[in-house]
């Protein structure tokens, strides 16, 4: 590999990390509402905790905006594959990385002092960009958990909990449908690794929160804390 072509790599890594470093909830919050969101509720710059403290449009847009950079950090890594990667599946390994610092970015932000979300909305993205059908799967998940409990935390790490197992079992499950409709669902083994980080990754961002469940003292969404 040259060193362009390494250069090239880096640049593209990079970029998922300032992208990932947007802190959506942080910039709006000064912008809009003159309020640091970090300084209010459970103080995560994150969707949840906005839609709390400054409200349900503000904590939308913030949800949208977080889902959307995790999506374009995996698209535009594409632009930054070398000419000499003709395996497919050197560039999902390449996504994968550049959406592991995208995450990282969302966690911490080089623009908000380090001191970001739990990553989840950021996390969405990226799996819809990685895994459209399994990550709606996993959805499926979020929005039985969040129905039945009314936490967004739980139904996060539930989530989280099961999409490894998504990930891995869709395909096989598919298997007596025809290749092309099956083959949408196959996946690479840095993808089934990534889906198991997540399931790690997320319940140890919620400690907090898992410490309040436990408590009963978590609040549900859109209450005040």
């Amino acid at each position: 590999m040259t060193t362009m072509n390494i250069l090239l790599l880096a640049a593209g890594v990079v970029l998922a990390y300032l992208l990932g470093s947007i802190p959506t909830s942080v910039w709006i919050g000064r912008m809009f509402f003159k309020k640091d969101v970090r300084n209010y509720g459970s103080g995560n710059a994150g969707a949840t905790n906005t839609a709390r403290t400054l409200g349900w449009k503000a904590g939308a847009v913030v949800l949208c905006f977080d889902v959307f950079k995790g999506v374009l950090a995996v698209v535009l890594s594409d632009f930054f594959v070398p000419d000499s990667f003709t395996d497919p599946s050197q560039i999902i390994h390449y996504n994968v990385v550049c959406a592991i610092m995208a995450v990282i970015g969302h966690v911490y932000p080089v623009f908000a002092g380090f001191k970001g979300g739990k990553g989840v909305a950021t996390l969405t993205g990226i799996m819809f960009a990685l895994l459209p059908w399994q990550t709606g799967a996993a959805c499926i998940v979020f929005v039985l958990v969040m129905a039945i409990s009314g936490y967004v935390s739980l139904s996060s790490i539930v989530t989280a909990l099961c999409y490894p197992f998504i990930v891995a079992f869709l395909p096989f499950v598919l298997t007596p449908f025809p290749e092309t409709f099956s083959s949408l669902f196959s996946v690479e083994l840095s993808e089934v690794i990534f889906s198991v980080a997540i399931a790690v990754f997320i319940p140890i961002t919620h400690l907090k929160n898992i410490k309040r469940l436990l408590k009963g003292e978590e609040k549900k969404l859109f209450r005040k804390d």
